[in-house]
């Protein structure tokens, strides 16, 4: 298993369409991903749904964790998402 805490650097936080983008990203590996709050909130990365209910926004702390085959690289590319300011 791989952990990792990154900040969200996305300007509008996770709304519906960074949300909708995550979990594309998440959908692309074959490793178990979830996303933990600070409040200690763990969702299934790979669920709009759950990950909706996270209401997180920029500046917030969360912490990353993939298992699986390629769950390194799970992890660098949703750090590599949700540490763009776009």
């Amino acid at each position: 298993m791989t952990k990792k805490e990154i900040t969200i650097q996305l300007a509008s936080g996770l709304e519906a369409r960074p949300v909708a983008m995550l979990v594309q990203v998440a959908s692309q590996f074959v490793s178990e991903i979830h996303l933990e709050s600070k409040g200690g909130r763990n969702v299934n990365a790979k669920s709009i749904m759950g990950m909706m209910t996270l209401g997180l926004s920029a500046g917030e702390t969360v912490v990353v964790s993939a298992d699986g085959a390629d769950e390194t690289d799970a992890v660098e590319r949703i750090e590599k998402y949700l540490s763009t300011s776009n």
